[in-house]
């Protein structure tokens, strides 16, 4: 479905999908500061994105520093691209509108070590939380044919962008952190389920260089170069120097393709 080419080449799947409501993303805490946005406004269609099935991954984030002073209870923003179809898949894809699926997702905050940049150790917090996440719309039967189906829409998009919000508990952010996302598909993750579903096809979005500038709007991104994974594929982690295969490490070659995250906090 997805592939990853290093260095300034296309690296995963683009699909654009309608503009999603900013209210969809927005924490509702009056009282809470945005501390690190990347999120574009308007939230385009869609993004390019990472596939855990398709890429053999388990665990997928980014290092991002906040601005401000706000650290406690943070509320994290991630946009998803979900390639899901309710029935079919490609040319036959097919949704009742409205549907969704429940999916269980998990986002990990770390420390970084200072000098090796790696995650520092376990976790600082991890928050489990289950999200109905709609499929991906039918197809357009007059979009043009690809090895993924024809889309849908009249963008004819062949994924649609989907937010998710997170609410830690018992947590005070550090001024950087490692911010990632982890869930379970058919083969990878911390407990695969061994059955085709909807989450093979459940993307993590990242920004796109191709589409302006992904300098994040608030905080900003102090290793642009890189993302951290935690895969089973060595393509995720190329080229020299990067962390290990297999473990949720430094992944170099993604520069222009961010995890999308936004970030709100109170004093």
């Amino acid at each position: 479905m997805i592939a990853r080419i290093p260095r300034g080449v296309a690296k995963l799947a683009t699909a654009l999908v309608a503009a999603t409501a900013v209210a969809a993303i927005t924490v509702g805490t009056a009282s809470a500061a945005v501390v690190y946005n990347n999120v574009p406004a308007p939230l385009p269609g869609n993004l390019p994105s990472v596939g855990f099935e398709a890429t053999s991954t388990s665990e997928f984030g980014g290092l991002v520093e906040f601005a401000a002073t706000q650290r406690r209870e943070p509320a994290v923003t991630v946009v998803m691209s979900v390639w899901s179809c309710e029935f079919g898949s490609g040319a036959t894809c097919a949704t009742v509108s409205g549907a969704t699926f429940p999916q269980q997702i998990t986002l990990n905050i770390y420390n970084m070590n200072a000098i090796t940049h790696e995650p520092e150790g376990a976790p600082i917090s991890t928050t489990q939380q289950t999200f109905q996440i709609p499929y991906r719309p039918t197809e357009n039967k007059k979009c043009p044919g690809s090895p993924e189906g024809k889309g849908w829409g009249k963008e004819c998009f062949k994924g649609k962008t989907h937010a998710i919000v997170f609410h830690p508990t018992e947590v005070t952010l550090p001024a950087k952190a490692i911010i990632s996302v982890a869930y379970n598909t058919q083969t990878y993750g911390a407990k695969p389920t061994g059955e085709e579903g909807p989450y093979n096809s459940l993307n993590v979005a990242v920004t796109d260089p191709e589409e302006g500038p992904v300098t994040p709007s608030v905080g900003s991104d102090p290793l642009p170069e890189y993302d951290y994974a935690n895969s089973l594929w060595s393509a995720m982690y190329e080229p020299e120097p990067h962390g290990t295969v297999g473990t949720f490490s430094l992944a170099n070659g993604w520069t222009g393709y961010q995890p999308v995250f936004k970030v709100a906090a109170k004093k």
